[in-house]
């Protein structure tokens, strides 16, 4: 019933089997076989298992299979009445042994209620030595069917014995107490993966999403094939939107326009377009800053976000439009719509519509329900061809916060929807402490059900941390992110101000040399993309390669012939076939 990583099987079998004292050395020998087949048993099974991306948002009538067969559950102890101290109620929970530090642990379950209709439920995991616990997933339960919860965590530091258990949290429109209500769990499952298998799910993914093979087949003027051809092919852009904030402070200054341009292909205004910049006063528009910017990006052929045309948190609102109330709230809120929109008609490739409405509702509480639902649809007749987003924190960062929990996002899109509002984006902002990879693929893996694009807006780390760990998570972020198949673009919160100084993270300092979260963003802007490939051409006259996806350049020589031209690599689960005719030039 053990649950280490690499010996839960054999840690049964002694736990349950009377000791075996061999007569001879031939017996000893077979039996330190046998115990080294156990402990092997486990590990060579895991190495096979690969990462299951399957998730569900819809409420089932009956739970699906566990994940994985299980886990590592399938051997652990259960008890069904386990409480802590801060929860007073009885929970299901399964007690583990010998946790690994250095694993990565992914969780799954499902969870029906008996009490209120519907209710928060957390998982979180007990490490008893010092009892400590964590957060590891949330879901949105109801009592008449079954929901999925999905989480991960990885543990500090190793434990002998922790407990995995489940809490009610704060739950909406209900009267009754969570202290009468029952929590099921099925088909529950728990699969630990060591750092190298879970980054091997990385690659794999990148090179199923990010990349796409290439077949360039040479043939001479009669269409016989060419052997020994000379190759070269060269990436022109990236398909894969990466991108960073940026503000005033980059109009004018050379060295940071140059630092820009050589790496990211989108672009977002970290304050100027937001209304209390256009609009300080009412009828003062000044447009002046964000027209310059959006010079700029679009004369380095990079794209930009618009973010945003209202920000639900009144501590950001302008101060005047704070005042309004009713009809004279509703002009001013269209004639912010119109004018921005027109404006800027084409020109943004998404619109962040509504900020942060996860956790705030400033226009919703003055304007009604459907506040929201009018905005979307306002926006997307003022430019049709803009992706509409919404836009929030929280939802991959933590798992506590169940304001954004992904249930409380997916739960708010179908609100919405239901009033009529069609959805086109997900903005998940990502403004992280310490971040739980596991935790973080799992949201995703949630979100992706939906079938949206999934943006990561504003990714930085907090300036709590040194430098140089700032770097490690933020690597650990970008990878996750990048290798996610539901995740369309990455963008960094990274603008320097005036000050030099950033939100949380700079990238560079004043002068623009890197810091070690600039020299990660290097490393990795390195790693995906195509920068050069040569080679020639097989008995068969052709040259095989991987490439990330975007434009690239192409050359063929052999002899004193020579054939040039461009490709594009679009996702394609099929390999990219190019057929180059070598024939003498007139």
């Amino acid at each position: 019933m053990a649950i280490g990583k690499k010996h839960k099987e054999a840690a049964a079998l002694s736990s349950s089997s009377s000791p075996l004292l061999p007569a001879d050395r031939k017996a000893l020998l077979l039996l330190l076989l046998l115990l080294i087949v156990l402990l092997a048993r486990p590990a060579a099974s895991s190495d096979g298992v690969r990462y299951d991306y399957r998730a569900y948002t819809e409420c089932k009538s009956h739970p699906e299979p566990a994940l994985y067969n299980g886990g590592i559950l399938r051997w652990a102890n259960k008890v069904t009445d386990f409480r802590t101290e801060d929860d007073g109620n009885y929970s299901p929970a399964f007690v583990l042994y010998n946790m690994s530090a250095a694993t990565v642990y992914s969780f799954s379950c499902w969870v029906k209620i008996d009490g209120p209709t519907t209710a928060h439920v957390k998982a979180k995991i007990l490490t008893l030595a010092n009892a400590a616990s964590q957060c590891l997933g949330t879901a949105l339960v109801r009592n008449d069917c079954w929901s999925f919860l999905k989480g991960g965590f990885t543990l500090n530091s190793a434990s002998e014995t922790s407990v995995l258990y489940f809490q009610f949290a704060i739950y909406s429109l209900q009267t009754a107490s969570p202290n009468a209500s029952t929590i099921s769990i099925r088909s529950a499952s728990l699969q630990p993966f060591s750092p190298e298998q879970w980054n091997q799910h990385r690659e794999d993914r990148i090179q199923l999403n990010r990349k796409r093979f290439v077949n360039v087949h040479v043939a001479d003027s009669n269409g016989s094939r060419v052997v020994g051809a000379k190759v070269a092919v060269h990436q022109i852009t990236r398909d894969f939107p990466f991108g960073s904030a940026i503000s005033r402070t980059i109009l004018g200054n050379k060295l940071y326009q140059e630092w820009f341009n050589k790496r990211f292909n989108v672009a977002v205004f970290e304050n100027e377009l937001k209304w209390y910049a256009t609009e300080p006063y009412p009828g003062k528009e000044d447009y002046t800053v964000a027209d310059q910017l959006l010079q700029f990006v679009q004369a380095n052929d990079a794209v930009a976000r618009g973010h945003n045309i209202f920000w639900e948190d009144p501590k950001y609102t302008p101060a005047w439009v704070k005042n309004l109330t009713g009809s004279q709230l509703r002009a001013a809120v269209s004639g912010r719509i119109e004018s921005l929109l027109s404006r800027y008609k084409g020109d943004f490739v998404h619109w962040d519509v509504s900020n942060e409405m996860l956790h705030f509702d400033f226009y919703e509480n003055r304007l009604g329900g459907n506040a929201t639902v009018d905005f979307f649809d306002t926006a997307k007749r003022a430019d049709p061809l803009a992706t509409l987003f919404l836009n929030d924190f929280n939802v991959v960062e933590v798992c506590d916060d169940l304001s954004s929990s992904a249930d409380s996002y997916v739960s708010r899109l179908r609100q919405l929807a239901d009033g009529g509002v069609t959805f086109e984006g997900i903005g998940l902002e990502g403004h992280f402490g310490k971040p739980n990879i596991p935790y973080i693929r799992a949201v995703l893996d949630k979100l992706g059900t939906l079938r949206l694009p999934i943006w990561l807006t504003e990714i930085d780390i907090s300036s709590s941390f040194d430098p140089k760990t700032q770097a490690a998570y933020l690597e650990e972020v970008l990878r996750e992110g990048f290798a996610h198949p539901s995740v369309d673009g990455i963008m960094l919160w990274t603008a320097m101000d005036t000050n030099a100084s950033c939100y949380q993270m700079c990238l560079t300092n004043q002068n623009f040399t890197n810091l070690p979260a600039g020299d990660v963003v290097d490393k990795l802007l390195g790693e995906w993309q195509t920068k050069e490939t040569l080679g020639t051409t097989n008995d068969r006259g052709s040259f095989n390669f991987s490439a990330f996806l975007g434009e690239y350049k192409l050359s063929v020589t052999y002899l004193n012939l020579t054939a040039e031209g461009t490709f594009s690599l679009a996702h394609s689960d099929d390999t990219k076939h190019i057929n180059i005719r070598l024939s003498p030039s007139h």
